[in-house]
């Protein structure tokens, strides 16, 4: 059993101006992904110029940024939206919908294709690969703020968490008597999906994306990766309290979200393989 580390939320102060680790972490997987973008542009053949790569970037961060925020507050919070308009500003404090993400980078994939005469698949084929690196750096990022928890566990890696400083934690998810200094150890549901839909699903999509692939196969296989390791993490995972579990005791809204993801990759990863089998 471990103890959830008392971290500070905010990186560096300058003056009134506070720079909060979970934006650096977004920095990091947007700079990251940029590099490799790069150098994914500069194989022969790959049908890219390296400078295309840095207006990529500008679509995909306007996609995550503004998909996911919007995303979150329809998905999980429109009550708390309703309440307090101003709360969807406050990315800072956490609060990013994959989901809301993805739907957001689609529409920029969209956008940037029709500036630089791209086609769709062909721009979700080309970075596919890259949003691993920005899917683990947010979880990482969503550790450090200390949200999205898993459920009670006994793994010896699971982490009691302080209830003094993650009050909502216990009083509101775990429904913890007054008074509690500590949480039952949880499962690290955060640094779970890092490693999943981070390092793993990156190396799978990076490795798969090295040979030349049929359009829309590079991104059926990342719909695909991504549906897998979400649901099955799902079941370790804390529901939000604002919506509990869906259906039959066990569904999250995350699942939920989840279940088109992995018919989409599937019928894509199908037609991909099935053109290419005709065309022969």
């Amino acid at each position: 059993m471990l103890t959830y580390p008392n971290i500070d939320p905010v990186l560096l102060s300058l003056g009134p101006v506070s720079v909060h680790w979970y934006g650096a972490m977004y920095l990091v997987g947007f700079v990251v992904g940029w590099w490799l973008g790069r150098v994914r542009a500069g194989r022969a053949n790959s049908g890219w110029r390296v400078e295309q790569v840095d207006d990529l970037l500008f679509y995909i961060a306007l996609g995550v940024v503004f998909g996911g925020r919007l995303g979150y507050t329809l998905f999980y919070g429109f009550d708390d939206f309703l309440r307090d308009p101003l709360s969807l500003l406050r990315i800072w404090q956490g609060g990013m919908s994959f989901h809301g993400g993805l739907i957001g980078v689609l529409v920029a994939m969209w956008l940037f294709g029709r500036r630089h005469g791209k086609g769709f698949f062909q721009s979700t084929d080309f970075i596919a690969p890259l949003i691993p690196v920005g899917l683990g750096a947010g979880r990482i990022g969503n550790f450090i703020n200390g949200e999205l928890w898993g459920a009670p566990g006994s793994v010896p890696w699971a982490m009691q968490v302080s209830c003094e400083r993650f009050v909502a934690l216990c009083t509101d998810k775990l429904q913890l008597p007054p008074g509690t200094l500590v949480t039952p150890p949880l499962h690290p549901n955060q640094l779970y999906e890092a490693l999943l839909e981070g390092l793993v699903m990156f190396i799978v999509l990076w490795l798969f994306s090295a040979q030349p692939r049929p359009a829309r196969a590079v991104s059926g296989l990342f719909l695909v990766c991504y549906g897998v390791f979400r649901f099955s993490i799902e079941f370790v995972r804390m529901p939000d309290v604002q919506l509990g579990y869906i259906a039959f005791g066990w569904l999250t809204m995350g699942q939920l979200l989840t279940l088109p993801m992995l018919l989409a990759g599937g019928v894509l990863i199908w037609l991909a393989y099935r053109k290419r089998t005709l065309s022969d």
